[in-house]
């Protein structure tokens, strides 16, 4: 007998070989037929896996996203076996699950694939699927895994074998079709039940542009049509929320090819909410005691070799910036903390100056791969809302829950209400990707986890995530569309200190290394604008939309009272404009809802005669007549009701 202890803590007795579908049934017959996946000693398993040790058992069904997980890599296989029963001759490479749904990167030599074909693949996908067939994991000696694809002259997955040891190679069988994989698959292919290809792209073998590149086929699947039908909807409402369509419609940014590739060029709306976004945070932080700075965009290669950011990022980013000075190298900035690390040294504190809380809106440079950069969200330039706090060791509990405070106040300000804490630490079992001392990364976390839990957040620790010089706390924000987003960072640092050798001078008079907070609650002002546009769908909240309100006159002799209408909006410190075209009432209502503007003040005859405006909210509501005083003090209501004072 083994003994097997599920996630509540309870433990089963049962025989040696016993199979998660058995443990499943065991518990109820219900359970059994929703399990789809398994996770054992934290290795995932087939469900008809034997278990043959004591050890830690959980069971994963299509609510689970490693559940999800195993459901579209298993849909891998069945789309990877039609594609190679449609187009005979291609390579299979890879084929993963991903965020949402999975892909397999194809070599499919002479044949071409778009779109007209997908239904095709699906149709055949679907038929495969209906076999109900099982998975089946089954070892294979090295010999005779490569001699399998040396038969195929698949040299794509005889690259991959070579790299892997003797004795730990395995193929996964369903139907006639084979694939060399690892595991992690659902009981039989009857699950799926809804499947759609939705998209290809080009992709080089391994992410690397020196190699060939290959087709990636994009899909997502379910265990129900109706579940799939949902997905499409929300697919389609995200290609109207886009923050490249709706950036372009409401003229905020755009792209140049001269200019460079991820490189964004902000218009004057884009600038100006840019702007607004930047004082909100600036008056914040004002309060909460940070002082602005300002650093360069270059610096010396030594400062960045110093930090550690060359040794980690150094070959794969831009490449440096020579002088006609011989051996004199600068590079665009990755990162502000080294600046702000110079900065803290210029002058000799005492622990009676701590914290020093230093903050700057930094633009940094990183070298994204082309086929990574989207939009705003992956880009080679980008603007930090960046600090960083100095202090004592005795201080780093109460300014971590300080910055916690202050993003939080940055959430909700702008209706990010449905967010989770990760707590991102080391992954144990990869200390070369990290810098500093054993000892410091342990009381970093220890420091975040104990900060969350005072401020009652809701969080989960996530292995791996940490940056290599510490561990953060991270905001993994849903938006409207219930997509995970990570905006604002908080993360603690005892290894720039020690390399930049940062001192003060404690009460004994000795000297002391300070401890380093990096914090960002946009995390930067590119990423978190794409993030807002798609959230609202362009509605921005009315303290930060650049244009509040638009007048509207009915013809060309109510331009002198729309006039006088836009002098006391603005004396109200009302963002708004005059449309003077001559074009329709109703044109321009049209248009300006496109524009998203979310009050039109219509005025005729009547509203001169009355001294007043016809208010129409975005969307269509009709307010009635209103003074304009009256207009400006529900204007500052709606503002009030969002923007609270932190």
């Amino acid at each position: 007998m083994i003994e097997i202890t599920l996630p509540d803590g309870a433990v089963k007795k049962v025989s040696k070989g016993t199979t998660p579908m058995e443990v499943a049934k065991s518990i109820s017959e219900g359970l059994a037929r929703n399990v789809i996946s398994a996770k054992f000693n934290d290795t995932v398993v087939e469900t008809v896996t034997p278990l043959t040790e004591d050890g830690t058992l959980t069971l994963y069904t299509w609510n689970d996203s490693e559940g999800k997980k195993a459901f579209w890599h298993s849909t891998s296989h069945v789309v990877a076996q039609a594609l190679e029963e449609l187009y005979p001759g291609i390579k299979l490479t890879i084929g993963p699950a991903i965020e949402n749904g999975f892909y397999y990167d194809v070599d499919f030599g002479e044949h071409t694939v778009s779109e007209k074909d997908f239904p095709a693949i699906e149709k055949k996908a679907l038929e495969i699927a209906r076999g109900k067939h099982d998975y089946k994991m089954r070892s294979v000696s090295k010999a005779d895994a490569l001699q399998y694809y040396k038969d195929q002259d698949n040299e794509f997955k005889i690259e991959l074998i070579e790299n892997l040891e003797d004795g730990t190679i395995t193929f996964c069988d369903h139907s006639t079709f084979t694939d060399l994989c690892r595991g992690g698959h659902i009981p039989n292919t009857g699950i799926i039940k809804a499947i759609k290809i939705l998209s290809v792209a080009g992709a080089y073998w391994r992410g690397d542009e020196n190699n060939p590149q290959l087709t990636r086929v994009y899909g997502i699947s379910f265990p129900k049509q109706k579940e799939l039908t949902e997905y499409l909807e929300l697919l389609e409402e995200a290609k109207k929320r886009d923050h490249r369509k709706l950036g372009k419609e409401l003229e905020l940014f755009t792209f140049s090819k001269k200019v460079g590739q991820g490189l964004p060029l902000w218009l004057p709306k884009g600038a100006a909410l840019r702007e607004r976004l930047e004082q909100f945070l600036k008056k914040a932080q004002k309060k909460a005691g940070y002082e602005m700075v300002v650093t360069p965009h270059i610096g010396q290669k030594e400062l960045y070799v110093t930090s550690g950011h060359y040794a980690k990022y150094g070959e794969d980013s831009f490449q440096p910036i020579h002088t006609p000075k011989e051996d004199e190298e600068f590079l665009l900035k990755p990162m502000n903390c080294p600046h702000h690390c110079e900065i803290y040294n210029s002058t000799p504190f005492s622990y009676k100056d701590l914290p020093k809380r230093y903050a700057e809106f930094g633009t940094v440079y990183r070298y994204e791969q082309s086929g990574e950069l989207h939009g705003l969200t992956r880009v080679r330039g980008f603007t930090q809302d960046d600090a960083h706090i100095f202090c004592t060791t005795e201080q780093l509990n109460e300014e971590f829950k300080n910055v916690i405070d202050l993003s939080l106040y940055v959430l909700n300000s702008l209706g990010f209400d449905n967010f989770t804490a990760q707590v991102s630490v080391r992954d144990l079992d990869n200390p070369e990707k990290y810098i500093g001392d054993v000892s410091d990364w342990e009381k970093a976390e220890q420091a975040i986890i104990d900060a969350a839990e005072e401020k009652g957040l809701n969080y989960v620790i996530e292995s791996g995530e940490a940056a290599f010089y510490g561990p953060k706390l991270d905001f993994m924000v849903k938006d409207a569309l219930g997509r995970n987003w990570q905006l604002g960072t908080i993360q603690v640092d005892y290894n720039l200190p020690k390399r930049f050798d940062l001192t003060y001078k404690g009460s004994d008079n000795e000297l002391h290394r300070p401890v380093m907070i990096h914090r960002a609650p946009f995390g930067s002002m590119e990423r978190f604008v794409a993030l807002l546009l798609e959230h609202t769908g362009g509605n921005f909240p009315l303290w930060l939309i650049p244009t509040q309100a638009i007048v509207l006159p009915v013809s060309e002799k109510h331009e002198k009272y729309a006039e006088k209408v836009l002098n006391s909006l603005e004396n109200h410190e009302i963002r708004a404009l005059i449309d003077k075209r001559n074009e329709t009432v109703g044109k321009k209502i049209r248009e300006a809802e496109l524009q998203k503007i979310p009050f039109m003040l219509i005025v005729g005859e009547q509203e001169e005669a009355s001294g007043t405006v016809s208010v129409r909210k975005h969307g269509g509501e009709d307010l009635g007549s209103l003074s304009t005083d009256a207009f400006s003090d529900l204007v500052s209501t709606e503002i009030n009701s969002t923007l609270k004072s932190f």
